[in-house]
């Protein structure tokens, strides 16, 4: 461990020898990695950014104590996100992250080639520079020309844009402190407006195993501002609970198109798997 800084942040101990991080889960679950090394930590103007090596889960982005994504998993999440919208819209040319900075999500939109623009939107420039340089497995050092990294508020830079994307995909964290407004009815009202009149946007909506609260709260929401929207899940070991749900909202009828195919350097998404996301459990069916 020859990289561990004499200061670490509370949510990591040395016991025994080992190195463990410790996050909690809404003070009622405490999951906890065993760490090989850390790699990179410091403190950015907005956030606590840690890049570890855990015995696992790989490489990991560790953002104020919780895990973001991992190198043994990030793809499912990542390709979720952003090949679920992207094989619903007829013709993507410009689309929108906001969050994102692990830049997993960007790298599987640049897997489509009729995509023109890719703005991503990020508040904290630390993140995407130490993903693209210590997290290559999520991020893919990623360098396509038609990615802008735009770095400043989310919130803020969308109340700027009208009928300007074909795309949204809004790839938050959890919903505390700065990110909660990313949640809000006021925020997809924005997102609405800033889509095209044939647009689409997705939003990861958290577990429905331990955050049903918030999973439905984000389904009304889109569901109030759009004429069309749907809830559909993949299971990704890191995040709590397993089962994670995605959100999207559509101003136009959700129809897959026949002549759209996934990228060939998918790891998990593939047809079968873009059909049998949107069959949900009873229990969802009935919450919603």
């Amino acid at each position: 461990m020859n990289n561990v800084p004499k200061q670490l942040p509370h949510y990591i101990k040395n016991e025994n020898g080992e190195l463990w991080l410790t996050e909690d889960e809404r003070e009622n679950l405490k999951i906890s990695y065993r760490i090989k090394d850390v790699i990179f930590s410091d403190q950015s103007p907005f956030q606590h950014v840690m890049i570890l090596d855990s015995y696992d889960f790989g490489r990991m982005l560790v953002l104020d104590g919780v895990v973001q994504t991992t190198s043994i998993d990030g793809h499912i999440y990542n390709e979720m996100i952003s090949h679920v919208p992207l094989q619903f819209h007829p013709s993507p040319k410009k689309v929108l992250i906001i969050g994102g900075g692990d830049c997993g999500a960007a790298r599987e939109v640049a897997k489509y080639k009729e995509v023109e623009e890719i703005h991503m939107v990020e508040i904290d420039e630390m993140v995407v520079d130490v993903c693209k340089e210590h997290l290559t497995d999520v991020s893919g050092n990623l360098s396509d020309p038609r990615v802008k990294f735009i770095y400043t508020d989310g919130v803020a830079f969308i109340k700027e844009h009208e009928n300007t994307y074909d795309v949204i995909i809004i790839d938050s964290s959890d919903p505390v402190g700065p990110a909660k407004e990313l949640f809000s009815y006021e925020f997809y009202s924005n997102v609405y407006r800033a889509l095209k009149d044939d647009g689409l946007m997705v939003c990861q909506s958290q577990s429905p195993i331990f955050h049903m609260d918030v999973l439905k709260q984000t389904h009304t929401n889109i569901n109030k501002l759009f004429p069309y929207s749907t809830v559909y899940t993949a299971t990704v070991p890191t995040y709590p609970g397993g089962l994670w749900s995605f959100t999207i909202g559509s101003k136009i009828p959700l129809s897959l198109s026949k002549s759209k195919s996934i990228p060939n350097d998918t790891k998990y998404v593939n047809a079968d798997v873009l059909k049998q996301c949107f069959q949900l459990p009873q229990f969802l069916k009935q919450q919603l």
